[in-house]
């Protein structure tokens, strides 16, 4: 056994970063904490939700709501702007499916599954620049700093696994705000996203720096760590403040994650059908399909609430190339992980969401690109608890705005909930005098999408 004095000397040396760093004991995870698995409002349809976050607005005109009007007209006036101008899809769009749901037909991985889809064309958010809406896509806010929707999951269920995070962010748009995103704000820190990579370095191998302590052994850090722990809950007891229960639980969850966050993300196991189903064998795409295939297994694994992240779709001049590139990087992972997802099991009980912050308006000054739209646009979801096979809402002919089955940010975070077996308005945490939630005081479920 070590002496108080080296156990104090070592944590100094070689373990006093893990509390900075949100890193946490045995006895904690035998006590009930932020982490620990909670009894839904009801019975839930989805156990656990993978995000496919796709950054810059994609156009719903380029993927799941055709226009064959806004072709005809192309060319004509806009109404954007005084020099806009209407511009068709260079595209051809098919019926795929025993749904017969059109998609492009660059998308022909992800066609393949058109009857796994529900997708959402009535999708409108309050805001046209592209912090403020997908931080409210994230938060349900853009104007005030909230807990992420992953943060607020964790918070109500719980995680399945003591060991890893209940909230992963791969890839996250860290250089973008992202830090807004992901937090957990005022809930406990223990629900906050834990990042992997980062969006602007996509090529870069997807890591968790400091997962390991190359200094001492794994009895020695716990004994490091109870020695801290006992000083942390004095200092709990002293003051009652929540950032050091926070530095509790993380500690805690870091030291158990040294041994199981590895495994998860180690791929050489996979098979090599495996990595060819979702394109992670192909030069130029494997950043997005190892994305892919990690989500899939941070759900397997237990993990509640899983983002991915793909870039620039923000595509104002340069349409064609832009739309080319993009979907052919995303297309094949996402076909893998949702076929993956199936024979597993996994798909019924896992809600797949697809889409970004906002839209793109049908006209252009340019002839090679789309402004903003935050009016009407397309999102979709997969298992979970929603229709399959199934389009609800749509845009008026030419996609400026949506006109039927309307579904706003706040409907999609009351939806999401109500699939894990949530309330979003029970949902609630008591902060500065008032209670909060995801969907603040607005949001309905849309029942029509469900199962």
């Amino acid at each position: 056994m070590h002496s108080r004095r080296q156990l104090l000397q070592q944590a100094s040396a070689g373990f006093g970063y893990l509390a900075f760093a949100g890193l946490a004991t045995e006895s904690a995870a035998r006590e009930a904490g932020p982490l620990a698995v909670k009894a839904p409002h009801f019975p839930a349809k989805a156990k656990r939700v993978i995000f496919l976050c796709m950054r810059g607005g994609p156009s719903h005109m380029e993927t799941f709501d055709p226009k064959p009007e806004l072709t005809a007209r192309t060319g004509q006036p806009g109404r954007s702007n005084p020099a806009a101008k209407l511009l068709g899809s260079r595209w051809k769009f098919n019926q795929h499916g025993q749904s017969g749901i059109d998609i492009v037909e660059l998308l022909p991985e992800t066609a393949k599954h058109a009857d796994k889809l529900c997708v959402l064309r009535g999708m409108h958010t309050d805001n046209e620049n592209h912090p403020q809406a997908l931080e409210q896509l994230h938060t349900g806010s853009f104007q005030f700093v909230r807990p992420s929707m992953g943060a607020w999951t964790v918070y109500g269920l719980g995680s399945e696994n003591a060991s890893l995070p209940g909230f992963i962010s791969i890839n996250p748009l860290t250089a973008l705000g992202g830090a807004r995103y992901y937090s957990s704000a005022f809930l406990p820190a223990a629900c906050s996203a834990t990042m992997l990579g980062n969006a602007n370095f996509p090529g870069a191998k997807l890591t968790l720096g400091n997962v390991s302590n190359p200094r001492i052994t794994a009895a020695a850090q716990r004994d490091q760590l109870d020695l801290l722990q006992g000083m942390n809950r004095d200092l709990l007891a002293q003051t009652a403040d929540p950032r050091v229960e926070g530095m509790i639980e993380s500690a805690e969850l870091a030291f158990r994650m040294q041994g199981e966050m590895p495994r998860v993300m180690d791929l050489a196991g996979e098979s090599d059908a495996t990595l060819k189903l979702y394109g992670a064998d192909r030069a130029g795409g494997e950043s997005f399909a190892k994305q892919c295939l990690l989500a899939r297994r941070f759900a397997e694994a237990g993990v509640r609430f899983i983002e991915i992240s793909h870039l620039e779709w923000d595509l104002h001049g340069s349409l064609q190339s832009g739309m080319t590139r993009n979907c052919a990087q995303i297309d094949k992972p996402i076909g893998g992980l949702l076929e993956d997802l199936d024979q597993r099991g996994l798909l019924q009980d896992t809600l797949v969401v697809w889409g970004g912050e906002f839209g793109r308006t049908p006209d252009d000054a340019t002839t090679d690109g789309r402004g903003h739209n935050n009016k009407g646009y397309t999102m979709w979801m997969a298992g979970g608890g929603v229709k399959a096979g199934h389009i609800h809402g749509a845009t008026d002919e030419l996609g400026y705005e949506a006109v039927d089955g309307k579904v706003h940010t706040h409907d999609l975070h009351a939806t999401m909930l109500h699939l894990l077996g949530l309330d979003h308005e029970r949902l609630t945490y008591r902060h500065g005098g008032r209670d909060y939630r995801l969907t603040d005081v607005k949001g309905r479920v849309v029942r029509e999408i469900l199962a």
